[in-house]
């Protein structure tokens, strides 16, 4: 066992000791000693009920012959980090979790891990972890939270946000506006919503790195307990037979992750911490192999905030088992894989039916052909850009008009409060790239803005930035190179014609060459926004969006 090295023989007898002085017995000390990392705070309305999603898993390792040992990692909520400087920390703490995920692992000898997380970039982080440690590791999430109820409709997070923009508009009163915030998040989960961390939970377990239904049994759920103590016990058999994780997340595994993100619309997200966990394993992961698959995948399930439907709706209809059994009936998901159940890809979903039509739509009648995500390029965005284009308006796909450019999200979010921002205009949000923002902050704000005052069919938004995964509209993210790298976007001035072209995937500033050439040579980069601390740190370290944001 790995853990020998730390606790047998009598070069163990003073870890023994400490182990003794905890209270672990010794035979305790003698099985296999499985790290539960728990990322449970009481900040995250998706952690607040991890302990019990831990202490499952705990029992689940001991069933099954083990030594659970809890330790904790990070997380911050994106929804509460929303929309001022604290926004500039989600992304760049992914690495954090990585970092300290590795360090205690390694420190300590774990046979294996439980990893188990919830919400945004605690789940990459830690697959990350898995990846780069590769000792046998099994994820649990929290599972995501119900929808809520306004007025007998079904909301969620998202609603709660844009609705701020009906309010700024005096489209709906105060009380009305509180009612939403009251309801809008039930309970605990995950956002319900097919935002990023239902998403990254989806696909977490179409990599093969957690059980069947891990994205969608609820959080609240006695069926999430069950998942929980069966990932505790399969984790013992992950050691046991020395299954590791990058024998489960090979090229072929992203692929099938890709293919099942684009037949559900994933968040845009999941185009920068799907390279980043492949970076990890060695692989690239590029972006026009999203570009690739989406081209002949159909898009089959079309939830919030892309639909009306939910995460509870999803697992009713059979999950993405099920959705990957329907993909699968055109040989469109690689199914000869091993999986952290034992058992390959095929046979986790074989027999996997949709239960419910409405919900999946056969692979014959698609809401339409292609993946629910676009990349597009142009000499605005040479390395590639991300729009979920499942979200986006039928008017708005094609679309041309003048820039309105802004240096940060604040000055953007103003401007669009204070009504001068008008349809047709095309809002360039930059400087907040990976380096520049740094951290690339997540945009749900302004989206949410012009969404909730009624301009989502008439105003594009496009950013080096990214977008919230409860984003809907014309928003362009991930513009590579950013600002701050000399992108293009950098040289943009208000009035500037921009073309969005999604059906063909381009994106143009109407700028000559020669007008190019005068911008660039009169430019003068701003000076970082951050210049010391963490943040400092990693804009010096940290890559482009279209690799995944990953330092170098």
């Amino acid at each position: 066992m790995r853990s020998d090295i730390v606790k047998k023989g009598s070069k163990g007898a003073p870890a023994r000791s400490l182990f003794y002085g905890m209270g672990y017995t010794r035979e305790e000390i003698d099985r296999p000693l499985i790290g539960i990392v728990n990322a449970h705070n009481e900040i995250i309305a998706g952690h607040i009920h991890l302990d019990r999603i831990a202490e499952a898993a705990k029992k689940g390792v001991a069933m099954a012959g083990g030594t659970p040992i809890e330790f904790p990692a990070i997380g911050i909520c994106d929804g509460i980090a929303m929309g001022h400087d604290g926004m500039r920390y989600p992304l760049a703490s992914r690495e954090l979790i990585a970092d300290s995920i590795e360090a205690m692992a390694s420190a300590h000898g774990f046979d294996g891990l439980v990893l188990i997380p919830n919400c945004d970039k605690i789940i990459p982080g830690m697959l990350m972890a898995a990846a780069r440690l590769n000792i046998p590791s099994i994820v649990v999430s929290g599972g995501p939270m119900r929808a809520g109820k306004h007025n007998d409709e079904e909301i969620d997070f998202s609603t709660c946000i844009e609705n701020v923009g009906a309010y700024q508009k005096e489209l709906i009163t105060e009380e009305e506006l509180e009612d939403i915030a009251m309801n809008a998040c039930p309970g605990c989960g995950s956002c319900s919503g097919l935002f990023t961390a239902n998403s990254m939970n989806c696909l977490t377990e179409v990599l093969g790195m957690g059980l069947p239904y891990n994205g969608t049994a609820m959080a609240h759920s006695g069926e999430r307990i069950r998942l929980a103590k069966t990932a505790g016990m399969k984790i013992m058999d992950l050691v046991r037979e020395n299954i590791r994780p990058l024998d489960i997340l090979t090229i072929d595994a992203f692929e099938n992750a890709i293919t099942v993100d684009m037949a559900m619309a994933g968040s845009t997200n999941t185009v920068l911490h799907l390279p980043a966990i492949a970076h990890e394993a060695e692989i690239d992961l590029e972006l026009d192999l999203f570009d690739e698959i989406s081209k002949k995948t159909p898009y089959l399930s079309k939830l919030s905030p892309s639909g009306v439907h939910h995460m509870e709706d999803l697992h009713l209809a059979g999950g993405i088992p099920a959705l990957m059994n329907e993909l699968s009936k055109k040989v469109l998901i690689h199914e000869n894989l091993i999986t952290v159940t034992g058992a390959t890809v095929g046979e986790n979903i074989k027999n996997k039916s949709v239960r419910d039509y409405k919900i999946i739509h056969p692979i014959d009648e698609p809401y339409r052909n292609t993946g629910g995500l676009a990349i597009l390029k142009g000499n605005l965005a040479l390395d590639g850009c991300v729009v979920k284009e499942a979200a986006v308006a039928q008017e708005m796909l094609s679309h041309e008009g003048p820039a309105k450019v802004f240096d940060s999200e604040e000055k953007a979010v103003k401007a669009i409060f204070d009504g001068k921002i008008e349809k047709g205009d095309v809002v360039v949000i930059r400087y907040e790239g990976p380096k520049g923002g740094p951290g690339m902050k997540e945009m749900l704000a302004p989206t949410a803005a012009i969404a909730g005052m009624g301009l989502d069919k008439d105003v594009a938004l496009l950013t080096d930035g990214r977008f919230s995964g409860a984003t809907r509209g014309a928003a362009i993210g991930h513009i590579s190179p950013e600002a701050m790298e000399d992108g293009l976007i950098a040289l943009i001035k208000n009035g500037d014609r921009i073309e969005i072209d999604i059906p063909n995937k381009k994106i143009e500033a109407k700028l000559s060459d020669d007008e190019i050439n005068i911008r660039k040579a009169n430019f003068k980069k701003p000076q970082p926004k951050v210049t010391k601390g963490y943040l400092a740190r990693y804009a010096k370290l940290v890559t482009s969006a279209n690799t995944g944001a990953v330092l170098k």
